[in-house]
């Protein structure tokens, strides 16, 4: 139940701060003196969108936040997965909207985001305009006033749930059949692509080792003449490094006895003569080891062709990723071999999802048919005590083609108001008083049988008036009995039932027009009464017209 409202610098209030009773309160007001503000600061509060332009000029933000009681909504549940803190006897909802367009949102001071007031709105209040007069045209309103009235929220909830993975199997099964069909035009070229990669019988680092010994034998001759020439420096038949090397070594060690540093010297030239002499060895054995060999070039590069090509074509760089190219073939050729066998298990799969689907589509289906004779007969009283003793009703549930996420059934609503004419879509042949009566019957039937803690009605009555005003006012007020009840009004004869008044009026202030709502007292409901009988002008026949509406 709604306890309390504030509404701070948004469009023409600028604060407003009024406390909520129970049963029944009506709020009136003259055309244009802000009565759909105040509903357009709930739809905000509730998860609407934010628009920058509702802040009043020289204000920073605008703010809407109102108390609510929760008690045996059974809302526990949605406070511990958000985190929330819990008390059943008070809910705080404050929704702020800055200078820039953005909000924030505030449950219990936790800060939410707008899905989650749109989630705990849709269960703590409910707001009815004439424009949602024209839901008793759209089918998944009737479905949904079906279920409520047959009480099927568990069964609804495992048939959705049914319902999702069965459309998830079916997807998986069409994912595995086109993979089927893309892998059977595949599968020959993907074939022929690993068997060139096996035939090559490519080995690990083998490219390396290739393109060195290539480029060995590439430049055979010169490597050859290389160290032919270093080895003749070093030793020839006119010329020797090492004999010289030798000679200096031993003159010098002729004089260690001399000098302190000669027989180092001595030796190190001993060495020097040593490791040139080596060296000279390991060059005339590479050079005799250096030996072009074409037949072993050709096939080299005959080679190496082969594994570039490859490597172009399946676009990598080494014959690493070459191999890994192979690995990967192999593996969606497997995978091709094995699809069948997914496909029929799958297939399966789908036939069991598909059975369980429709048996909780039956089930729902049942129900449904059960609630519409109960729909049928309590709504065609409601309506006949609203000035319409001829009604017809007639829900019709026919199977549809293939299930959808409300179930297997589509949904008409039939109607007539005259004898003569059989039911028919009701979308086709109802006027707008017909349809204000109806869906407001079918409000009271949903909230007898629904926890709707608060339902606000703006202006529902469009299209009625006198005699038939009275009534809906009557249905409004039985509601009330047992959920909060608020009603926007031009009607007197509605206001007149309601157990609470306010009324919304503009007041100018030099250049400044603000929107106001006040409680009125037994008195102010006389005058505000009269007022909408008679209009400006307060006559003594309005006012006593109005005191005889209260006195009903």
């Amino acid at each position: 139940m709604l306890h309390h409202l504030t509404i701070s610098h948004y469009a023409l209030i600028e604060q407003l701060d009024i406390d909520w009773m129970p049963g029944f309160s009506v709020i009136t007001g003259e055309t244009g003196a802000g009565k759909s503000i105040m509903l357009g600061a709930l739809n905000l509060l509730l998860g609407g969108r934010a628009d920058a332009k509702a802040i009043q000029t020289g204000e920073k933000k605008c703010l809407v936040e109102a108390s609510f009681d929760i008690n045996g909504l059974d809302l526990e549940p949605f406070f511990a997965a958000n985190d929330i803190d819990f008390d059943p006897k008070e809910c705080i909802v404050r929704r702020e909207v800055l200078q820039s367009g953005k909000s924030r949102a505030f449950i219990n001071d936790t800060p939410v985001a707008i899905a989650k007031l749109k989630e705990i709105g849709t269960a703590i209040i409910d707001i009815h305009s004439q424009h949602q007069n024209l839901l008793i045209r759209n089918e998944s309103f009737l479905i949904e006033t079906l279920d409520v009235m047959a009480g099927q929220t568990e069964p609804l909830a495992a048939y959705k749930c049914l319902y999702n993975q069965c459309r998830q199997a079916i997807e998986r099964l069409k994912a595995l059949q086109e993979r089927a069909a893309q892998g059977r035009s595949d599968e020959e070229y993907l074939q022929f692509q690993l068997n060139q990669i096996d035939e090559a019988n490519i080995q690990p680092n083998e490219q390396e080792e290739l393109e060195k010994e290539q480029n060995l034998l590439s430049h055979a001759e010169d490597i050859k003449q290389a160290f032919y020439t270093a080895q003749g420096l070093i030793q020839s038949d006119t010329f020797s490094m090492t004999h010289y090397l030798r000679q200096a070594s031993d003159a010098v060690r002729n004089i260690v006895d001399k000098h302190p540093e000669a027989e180092e010297l001595a030796e190190r030239l001993r060495s020097v003569r040593i490791e040139l002499e080596d060296i000279e060895g390991e060059l005339e054995q590479l050079a005799e080891q250096t030996d072009y060999d074409p037949e072993r070039l050709r096939f080299i590069e005959e080679r190496l062709n082969t594994l570039y090509t490859l490597q172009q074509k399946h676009r990598v760089d080494s014959v690493e990723e070459l191999l890994a190219v192979g690995e990967s073939i192999r593996k969606q050729l497997s995978d091709i071999e094995n699809v069948d066998e997914d496909i029929r298990l799958q297939t399966e799969e789908v036939a069991r999802l598909t059975a369980m689907r429709n048996t909780a589509a039956a089930r729902l289906t049942e129900g449904r048919r059960r609630a519409a004779q109960t729909t049928e007969k309590e709504l065609t009283t409601a309506l006949q005590q609203m000035g319409m003793p001829n009604v017809k009703i007639e829900i019709s549930i026919t199977p549809r083609p293939e299930p959808d996420a409300t179930g297997a059934d589509k949904v008409v609503f039939l109607f007539s108001a005259n004898k003569s004419i059989p039911p028919q879509d009701v979308s086709q042949i109802a006027s707008g008083g017909e349809i204000a009566r109806l869906m407001l019957s079918l409000k009271a039937l949903i909230a007898r049988r629904k926890n709707l803690p608060t339902i606000i009605f703006d202006e529902i009555d469009t299209g009625v008036s006198g005699t038939m005003a009275e009534r809906m006012a009557q249905v409004m007020r039985d509601i009330a009995s047992h959920c909060q009840v608020i009603c926007i009004t031009h009607l007197p004869q509605i206001a007149a039932l309601g157990t609470h008044h306010f009324k919304v009026y503009k007041e100018d202030t030099g250049d400044v027009t603000r929107s106001h709502i006040v409680p009125l007292d037994e008195k102010e409901r006389v005058e505000e009464i009269a007022h909408m009988l008679s209009g400006a002008e307060l006559s003594q026949a309005a006012i006593d017209n109005a005191q005889a509406l209260l006195l009903r």
